[in-house]
């Protein structure tokens, strides 16, 4: 859990190499932030996407609410949970898991 930064140094370095950051690779930084307990990296991360051309899924918000609900950010997990819906991203079990765990 404690390489999230030489996930991010891996993940910045896509556009150099010519490889364009998707939503799978998105999620994947966004769990390494998770399990380094880096919520704030992890929803900057999550809240870059649109911006760059890419669709957050089921498995991104996820990610993102695990990482709010391990930090204790529950207001933050629920505001995600909520978001899905508004982003057409219908919440599966781990979702709903993740927001019961935050509270």
């Amino acid at each position: 859990g404690g390489q999230w930064e030489k996930a991010l140094e891996l993940f910045n370095s896509m556009p150099a190499n010519g490889v364009k950051p998707d939503v799978i690779s998105y999620s994947a930084a966004i769990s390494a932030c998770e399990k380094g307990g880096q919520w704030e990296k992890a929803l900057e991360l999550f809240n870059s996407m649109p911006g760059n051309g890419v669709k957050p899924n089921v498995i991104s918000f996820n990610a993102s609410i695990s990482a709010c609900e391990k930090s204790g950010q529950w207001e933050k997990a629920l505001e995600l949970f909520n978001s899905m819906q508004d982003n057409r991203v219908k919440p599966d079990v781990i979702s709903y898991s993740a927001a019961i765990s935050a509270c």
